[in-house]
């Protein structure tokens, strides 16, 4: 089978999304499809896999994404030849699946993989606020209706999918992720390098600094436990825009010896900085499927969250974590502070984590998403044969 990924970015910018994308990549290829990621910009970048297709693009400022409203012609011509085309951004791409697929008999599948509703409070002035959640409103639901299947990646995602009006099934399929790292003795980073005593309870978070992460929240809650608990320090391993701003925060919290900052680090290295922590910790309310979260549990982490889709769906409370039913800073202090204190149960949380995350394998999910392209293409395969596909098919081959 020949499998077209349609994203609006891809590496090397860092996100879930292209994590996603490259791990269902890979196994899919493992299993002897085809697979080709259609994206845009990043021209000159020096690719370390195949058939990635990339179109001109304008750069929006400095933020590694680029907008198009067209593939080359060569990458079309490949497009054309797809058998199932998977999108995981709705706007530029998913428009351009429907110009380019849809008339030509192509089945098409769609991802929600971002909340989007929360992420324009996160980025939009306020005064577009609401203006964006009209607009996802009006877009998501046609959207939707014009793709052969959709997927959510938890059933809270497909909850919030339906509020904003979608209604057409909805399939949920969570994302995977690749446990054979954690199959294997890791080698945890020296805690010492840090300040940290073998017996400090080290708190971290994985994950993009920007807005929507809610890390701000998170630096407030952690120092409350902080001025009450010596033997807790906390990690924070990624990077992002609101990096120097949580460095700030921290140096006027003088937690600078409490609170450390790797940077952006190899997947390796962060599966060695899971090992060396004692529990997972975010305070993100906008996330889907977090791929981070479920590595954590893959090292044997029980999570500190709030309740929302994806973190809910996922962390039972009590069992595989600690989770504060609101965005309330004294709840979600009190969760940090029973998870650093009560050690018996974070110790069993671990490794109840460790359990349930190998529902989540990347081997599992592939096989899931792989029997729903199989469905889709022979339950579509007439739409190949209509007229308007053959007429464009043969467009295509003499004008392109």
């Amino acid at each position: 089978m020949r499998i077209g990924m349609m994203a609006d970015v891809y590496k090397p910018y860092v996100s879930g999304i292209t994590n996603y994308i490259t791990l269902s990549k890979r196994y899919l290829e493992k299993l002897g499809h085809e697979v080709f990621v259609f994206t845009f910009g990043d021209l000159d970048y020096q690719d370390d896999e195949s058939n990635i297709l990339r179109s001109p693009g304008l750069p929006l400022v400095d933020t590694g994404l680029y907008v198009s409203f067209r593939y080359s012609l060569s990458a079309q011509r490949l497009l054309y030849t797809m058998d199932v085309v998977h999108v995981h951004h709705p706007f530029l791409s998913g428009t351009l699946a429907l110009r380019y697929c849809t008339s030509r008999g192509i089945p098409t599948v769609f991802t929600n993989h971002t909340r989007y509703d929360l992420y324009s409070q996160a980025y939009l002035p306020s005064v577009l606020d609401g203006v964006s959640g009209t607009f996802l409103k009006a877009y998501m639901p046609s959207f939707c209706r014009s793709i052969n299947l959709v997927f959510a990646p938890s059933p809270g995602m497909r909850s919030v999918l339906e509020q904003l009006g979608v209604d057409v099934p909805i399939e949920v399929v969570p994302n995977g992720v690749d446990l054979t790292l954690f199959h294997k003795q890791i080698e945890p980073i020296d805690r010492q390098q840090y300040g940290f005593k073998p017996d400090d309870v080290v708190l971290i978070y994985v994950g993009r600094l920007g807005p929507e992460k809610n890390i701000p929240f998170l630096l407030r809650a952690f120092n409350g436990l902080a001025q009450t608990y010596n033997h807790v320090g906390l990690m924070i391993v990624g990077d992002g825009p609101e990096r120097g701003n949580l460095e700030d925060r921290v140096h006027h919290m003088k937690l600078e010896t409490r609170v450390h900052f790797t940077g952006m680090i190899p997947f390796e290295t962060v599966a060695r900085y899971l090992t060396m922590s004692d529990a997972f910790v975010t305070a993100s309310v906008t996330e889907v499927h977090p791929l981070t979260m479920l590595e954590a549990m893959a090292a044997g982490l029980p999570v500190t969250g709030i309740v929302s889709p994806g973190i809910g769906d996922t962390i039972e409370n009590g069992v595989t974590g600690y989770l504060a039913d609101t965005e309330d800073l004294a709840l979600f202090t009190a969760k940090l502070v029973r998870m650093a204190t009560d050690h018996d149960s974070r110790h069993q949380m671990g490794q109840k984590a460790k359990e349930v995350v190998e529902y989540y394998s990347i081997e599992r999910t592939t096989t899931q998403v792989l029997e729903h392209y199989q469905k889709l293409t022979r339950q579509f395969a007439w739409r190949k044969h209509s007229l308007q596909a053959r007429w464009l098919r043969f467009f295509d081959r003499f004008f392109l």
